[in-house]
Formats: C-alpha cells, sequence, structure tokens
C-alpha cells in the first residue's frame, strides 16, 4: 500500500525565498473580527485551540501514544499517528480502532470562549480539524437549530460510496442535500467522535482520500459552495505535519484571498511560516482569547 506521506510528498510547493516577514501584531485582531463577523473569514480550528487542561490529547503525537497506551506499536512507528492507527487496524480490525478513540475522546470537551463565540454568529462555515466535539457543544449550547455538522468517514467496510456523513444540529443522519439550507455548516473533514465516532485516522484511510483530494471529489459541496470567495482563518492550527498541509490546502483551494493565521511566535516553525506564504496566509502572533475577547 501506498503511505500517504509518498502522496503527499509533492502535494504542497514550499515557498522559495529564505526570507519570511515577521507576524503582523494584535494591531491586525479588530480587522480579522471585522471581517469574520461579515462572513468574509472562514474559521479553520486545530486542537491547539483546546486548553492545556483538557482530558484528550491535543496533538497527532498525543493521539498516537494514547493509541500505543492502549495497543503497543512498534518503537519504529511509535509517535505517528497514522502508522501507529494502520498497524492497530491491520492487526486487531477497524472496530478494535474505532473503539480505541471513540474510548480516548469520550470525555467531553468543554468550549472555549472562541466556540461560544463562533456559536453565536451566523456563519457560513466553521472548519474544526480534530476529533472532540467541543465546537458541537457549543453550537447547541446557543439554542440555535439554523446549523447542521459535515464529518468525512473512513470508507472502510463500506460500500456506498460516500466520502463524508450529514447531520443536523440533533445529531441525526440527513441527507446532504439538507446542508443547502442552513445558516452554518460545521465540517470535520478527519471526522469526530460525535455525534456517530467517525474517524478518519489510518493510513488506508488518508491514501484513499489523497489520491482524489486534488480533483476535490472528497470536499462536499456545501463547503465547495461556502468557501468560494472567502479567506480561511487558521486558529489553534499547527501545520508541521505533511498531512495537516495537504488538507489545509486542499480545503482553501479555490477559495477567496486574505487567509490569516493567529500563532505563537516563538513556537512557529520555518516550515510553517513557508506553508503559511505558500497559502497566502498573513501570520499573526495573537492568541485565540484574545480574539475571541474582540467578537464578545
Amino acid at each position: 500500500m501506498t503511505s500517504p506521506q509518498a502522496i503527499t510528498q509533492t502535494a504542497v510547493p514550499t515557498a522559495e525565498t529564505e526570507e519570511l516577514a515577521p507576524p503582523a501584531g494584535r494591531e491586525r485582531l479588530a480587522g480579522l473580527a471585522a471581517d469574520l463577523r461579515a462572513g468574509k473569514l472562514v474559521p479553520y480550528l486545530g486542537p491547539d485551540l483546546l486548553p492545556d487542561t483538557t482530558s484528550v490529547p491535543r496533538t497527532p503525537e498525543a493521539l498516537a501514544l494514547a493509541l500505543h497506551a492502549r495497543v503497543a506499536v512498534s518503537s519504529r512507528i511509535r509517535g505517528n499517528l497514522w502508522t501507529t492507527a494502520q498497524s492497530i487496524e491491520s492487526r486487531r480490525h477497524r472496530t478494535t480502532l474505532t473503539a480505541l478513540m471513540a474510548e480516548i475522546f469520550r470525555a467531553a470537551v468543554p468550549p472555549t470562549a472562541l466556540h461560544r463565540a463562533l456559536a453565536a454568529l451566523p456563519l457560513p462555515l466553521i472548519v474544526d480539524t480534530w476529533y472532540d466535539g467541543a465546537m458541537r457543544a457549543a453550537l447547541v449550547e446557543s439554542g440555535r437549530t439554523d446549523w447542521g455538522e459535515i464529518q468525512g468517514i473512513t470508507r472502510a467496510h463500506q460500500t456506498d460510496g460516500n466520502w463524508s456523513r450529514t447531520y443536523d444540529a440533533t445529531g441525526a443522519e440527513v441527507d446532504p442535500a439538507v446542508a443547502a439550507g442552513w445558516t452554518t455548516v460545521l465540517y470535520k473533514p478527519h471526522g469526530g467522535v460525535v455525534p456517530a465516532q467517525n474517524f478518519l485516522v489510518s493510513d488506508s484511510d488518508y491514501v484513499e482520500v489523497l489520491t482524489e483530494i486534488d480533483i476535490q471529489t472528497p470536499i462536499p459541496p456545501a463547503v465547495k459552495e461556502r468557501r468560494s470567495g472567502r479567506g480561511f482563518l487558521f486558529v489553534g492550527t499547527r501545520f508541521h505535519d505533511q498531512m495537516l498541509r495537504i488538507f489545509a490546502g486542499q480545503i482553501a483551494k479555490r477559495s477567496g484571498s486574505g487567509h490569516a493565521a493567529l500563532v505563537d511566535s516563538v513556537m512557529l516553525t520555518r516550515n510553517e511560516a513557508r506553508f503559511l506564504t505558500t497559502l497566502g496566509a498573513d501570520p499573526v502572533a495573537a492568541t485565540a482569547d484574545e480574539f475571541a475577547a474582540l467578537l464578545g
């Protein structure tokens, strides 16, 4: 089986320049908040948005170790999420991998201030790239019913040919066409623990997706439509892994301009800065809490 790493090796080019501009400061936040409220920006959320005290893993590496703690894998692959998951799936069956992921993410993650601020706004699209249910919980807490969720799914052992499943605000699965009538679509490209324990996590999951993603087949129509003409605001995201970079690049493909990313200027690596430059996303040295405060 061809690995996802091999497929994505050249999928996202790196910036040519060695001189990378330093991140902008907090003075950019007010403008970003205004653009978000106006529907010009799509929030793209990663696990670093979650607090340090959260009960679930917050990085692919930490999740790989959590899986290893339950089913031991070779030291050669330990710490690599996609390969660790594939090893467990191959040796113990897909149902075991799904059960372990559900166990790891079983504890409810309380929404952060930014989750709640986003849930209060009639945003056309929110992208959430981790497996927890905090963004869904914030939308439920808001009392709104004009939203729904689309999750990427594994194609292992399924025959309907679908790349995703669609759920309404109650968690009931609905026809994908229903999403056209929602004010807000929550898109979780890697799946999520709620409402139905969908997880894209193993090498084989991603090989299928990545062979098609360049022509956008796995991207749901509602996401393609709502990203058009809009920029993305990356919050709590890290791009130190090629898998994370390729998904961000493909989800942002054929969108608008004006992308930005809230970053920790100390932790931002040169490769991550190059990727943001390639993507056309301006790094802004500010925290999610500072941004949430401006959204009210």
